[in-house]
């Protein structure tokens, strides 16, 4: 992996996109991607969030940080991954019989 461009003194804008929809499962995703450009119009960092929520309740979060490297190319810093599971629906206990 090369070193990362650390660039000094450039003036850097911030943009962000966000895309929703839903598949034919009925799944939710929300994808929200920050882009950090330098002053030249060159992509220096990103951080994408993707969330989905599904049809069982279950959520889902990926989170994946990247910078540019020497060579030119988005390199991955960091990545991470929450599953957070709907709790498990309770059956009903059965009521005691007396006889």
């Amino acid at each position: 992996m090369s070193e990362t461009n650390t660039p000094i003194g450039e003036d850097l804008d911030l943009v962000e996109m966000e895309t929703a929809g839903v598949d034919e499962a009925g799944n939710v995703s929300v994808d929200d991607l920050v882009v950090v450009v330098g002053s030249g119009g060159n992509v220096v960092a990103t951080d994408e969030t993707i969330a989905v929520l599904t049809v069982d309740g279950d959520v889902v979060i990926g989170e994946t940080i990247s910078v540019v490297g020497d060579d030119g190319e988005l390199h991955v810093i960091e990545e991470d991954v929450t599953v957070l599971e709907e709790p498990a629906k309770r059956t009903p206990a059965k009521k005691a019989v007396r006889r």
